[in-house]
């Protein structure tokens, strides 16, 4: 699938065009994936299978909203640098949170 085409506009600035398709095919992964985690939110896994599964899928979820709906994909190749750096600091800021949530495995499920 071609990923759009690059044209110049009256300023000499390249400008993307993009496949609409493309967009919708990135809509229905999106809205497949929703539907998995919704699938897996009413199943019986144990919490910390569950965490990593669903922890998996949202980053995939988020990967594609970057790269299409915010366009990253097109973007110079400093500009994604500077994002994945500061997305990788968050995530290194986030694990600090992660071992108050550690305490709901031991907690466990109501049933």
């Amino acid at each position: 699938m071609p990923d759009g085409m690059q044209t110049l506009n009256h300023e000499g600035v390249i400008v993307h065009q993009h496949n609409i398709g493309q967009f919708i095919g990135v809509w229905g992964v999106l809205l497949g994936l929703t539907a998995i985690e919704f699938y897996l939110g009413y199943q019986n896994l144990q919490p910390l299978k569950m965490l990593f599964i669903l922890l998996g899928i949202s980053i995939i979820k988020a990967a594609l909203i970057i790269l299409y709906f915010m366009h990253m994909k097109f973007e110079v190749r400093r500009m994604r640098y500077v994002l994945m750096t500061a997305l990788i600091v968050c995530l290194c800021l986030m694990t600090v949170f992660f071992a108050d949530a550690a305490r709901i495995i031991s907690l466990g499920v109501r049933q």
